[in-house]
């Protein structure tokens, strides 16, 4: 019961908007299906950090650290920023014109690393989570299957977004209106950087 009670609670913060559903949908209609599921990929790889660290108890002293917190949320903060303005300020070239090599991968897989890993809440997520449903007489072994669980969970709804967003039916209709939905999601970014220090 305590694993699937781990997989409701890692759908909902999957599945919760955010930051990290624009910055997705952001490289699957700007770059393509490649890039956007790369982005997905690896920002499960940066939520898989966070909820091992929770599990070994490093996230604990992150959180309870003020100056250590407050510099992950300004990192953070200054991470979506740039990622936001990046955005407003491209030139932005017709929908037959944007292609796949648009963005490598290595620019989406750092772009959703980061986005997990400078999440100082992705930590007090887990955190909460795992402090309610292990203890010292937890195996390693159930640790490392509960941080398995949130990766896998993380990846596959991000890449399912990727890979949805990412059909021709919905490319058509989302091209003619591609540099407007490129400003949205910057803006989208830049106003959950605010929000990130604001909070």
């Amino acid at each position: 019961m305590t694993w699937f009670a781990v997989i409701g609670l890692c759908l909902m913060g999957a599945m919760s908007p955010g930051p990290s559903l624009a910055l997705v949908l952001k490289h699957t209609l700007h770059a393509g299906r490649r890039q956007g599921m790369v982005a997905g990929f690896a920002h499960g790889l940066g939520v898989g950090m966070h909820a091992l660290a929770a599990m070994l108890g490093i996230a604990a002293i992150i959180t309870t650290s003020p100056t250590l917190f407050t510099l992950i949320q300004w990192a953070g903060a200054a991470f979506l920023a740039y990622l936001g303005l990046k955005g407003l300020l491209a030139k932005h070239a017709t929908p037959t014109a944007i292609a796949p090599a648009a963005t490598n991968s290595s620019h989406a897989a750092r772009d959703g690393f980061l986005m997990a890993c400078l999440n100082p809440y992705t930590a007090i997520f887990f955190i909460a989570l795992f402090s309610q449903l292990v203890d010292i007489h937890t195996p390693f072994s159930v640790k490392l299957l509960y941080a398995a669980t949130a990766v896998i969970i993380d990846m596959g709804w991000y890449m399912s977004v990727a890979w949805f967003f990412s059909q021709p039916v919905w490319l058509r209709r989302l091209e003619r209106y591609s540099v407007w939905i490129e400003r949205l999601f910057s803006l989208v970014l830049i106003g959950f950087a605010v929000k990130l220090v604001w909070h």
